[in-house]
């Protein structure tokens, strides 16, 4: 059973997953992200599909974060009309999501000119033609692959796809999640594939702070209390702004640190954070014994959703000290960036990023120390602090990911190592060679593999 594996995004980089499993009868494409990074990433993705959308038959969508959805109204848009699959939080905070990124497009369409990837019809379509599934719950494409999920602890929905024909078993891990985290149950191990496609982002680093996250933000924030500062957070508005604010409350009502005015300042993850709100068996069952036992976790003494500009603007008002969480997380676009330039020159305020960084982006340029930073045009000038917390990522490091294969890997034929900088997919498949003794690449851009599936 010879079946083509296609790696169309998602390697030499962190976003714009793509891949596609062709076995001749069945075109399966896992995942549709956009790129991320800068304004370049703009171009590259406008430009067509290496394949023909109208030929693809199924679409398996592994979570909601835009460099795994952020593409499909575009292959909508292009031809594809057949079924979307992914669990029934991912298709919800899907379009979420989706419409929120059209509003930006459209925004970016009037500021650059650039033509939007997609009209609000493609997102309706794409929605007409997605079904949802649980976890564990088997499906048929076609009329010899069986598929199913399981919980990647990533995100709210997110899940690896398990795909078997015959005696043989390919697994998509999507995005592998960080272990302990704040709101999410950890990743359920694969076990028994012939082929598995891994996530590598922290391939080569450590979270050395894991354990000390939640110790190291109410430093920052008792920091920010004295010195009367302000608290900046860029946070990606799907699961790290809901982690924050559950960590936050957490403090607040068992007295750990005093009730301070805390700005949940984006629209997107407010629409999110309700949607956190109806998918609760999703979370940790110690976290739904607290919600059942009565506490909002999403809510809390000085807590202020700000929705409107208005109310975006009026923070600035507020001259005690504060907490703004607002996104973008890597400050591509967003409120995020009018509060850099409202703060970033201020010696009291601290920048706290709490995710991955990627290249080319106002975070990335921050977290490697720029003095001077353009924001919109505009220079800003770097006095405050910029600090870090590598233990709130939403994916698992290095030894995890090891940990995670060496637990499941007995009968592993090949794996592929993709979604990370070239550095990081690099480093985790020698490692994966050298302590697993395992046939492992890391594949090259549009690259076609033939295995045995």
């Amino acid at each position: 059973m010879k079946t083509t594996l296609g790696f169309y995004g998602g390697v030499g980089s962190v976003t714009g997953a793509n891949f596609m499993l062709d076995t001749g009868k069945v075109a399966i494409l896992v995942d549709c992200g956009l790129v991320q990074g800068d304004r370049f990433a703009m171009i590259q993705n406008a430009e067509p599909f290496v394949y023909k959308p109208e030929t693809v038959d199924y679409l398996l969508v592994t979570h909601a974060h835009a460099d795994h959805i952020g593409r499909i109204p575009k292959l909508i848009k292009d031809g594809f009309t057949g079924v979307i699959y992914g669990t029934t939080a991912t298709k919800e905070l899907s379009q979420t999501m989706l419409y929120d990124a059209l509003k930006v497009m459209e925004h970016e369409a009037q500021r650059y000119g650039q033509v939007p990837l997609y009209e609000a019809k493609d997102i309706a379509t794409a929605l007409s033609l997605w079904k949802t599934v649980e976890y564990e719950q088997k499906f048929s494409l076609g009329e010899d692959i069986t598929v199913w999920y399981t919980d990647a602890g990533h995100i709210l929905g997110s899940g690896m796809v398990h795909l078997v024909r015959g005696d043989r078993k390919i697994v998509f891990t999507g995005d592998i999640g960080n272990v302990p985290q704040p709101l999410l149950r950890a990743p359920v191990v694969p076990k028994d594939y012939d082929y598995l496609v891994m996530e590598s982002v922290y391939g080569d680093r450590l979270h050395e702070e894991v354990e000390e996250r939640t110790a190291l933000l109410r430093q920052y924030i008792e920091e920010t209390q004295k010195n009367h500062g302000t608290l900046i957070i860029p946070a990606f508005s799907l699961e790290r702004t809901q982690a924050l604010l559950f960590e936050i409350n957490n403090m607040i009502e068992s007295g750990q640190i005093s009730p301070l005015p805390v700005f949940l300042d984006s629209p997107l993850a407010i629409n999110v954070t309700s949607i956190y709100r109806g998918f609760t068996r999703y979370l940790r069952p110690e976290v739904q014994n607290q919600i059942n036992a009565g506490d909002d976790i999403f809510d809390f003494e000085g807590l202020k959703f700000t929705s409107t500009t208005s109310e975006s603007q009026a923070i600035r008002g507020e001259k005690r000290a504060k907490i703004i969480i607002a996104g973008s997380g890597m400050s591509h676009g967003g409120r995020i960036r009018r509060h850099e330039r409202e703060y970033l020159d201020n010696p009291t305020t601290t920048l706290l990023l709490v995710g991955y960084q990627s290249v080319g982006s106002v975070g990335r340029l921050l977290q490697d120390g720029a003095k001077v930073i353009k924001i919109d045009g505009e220079k800003v000038k770097v006095k405050a602090k910029i600090a870090m917390i590598r233990g709130f990522s939403g994916h698992a490091d290095r030894d995890q990911l090891l940990e995670l294969v060496a637990n499941g890997s007995s009968k592993a034929k090949q794996i592929f190592v993709t979604m990370g900088e070239e550095r990081s997919s690099l480093f985790l498949t020698q490692r994966l060679r050298d302590y697993l003794g395992l046939n492992a690449i890391a594949p090259e851009q549009n690259q076609e593999v033939e295995i045995d599936f």
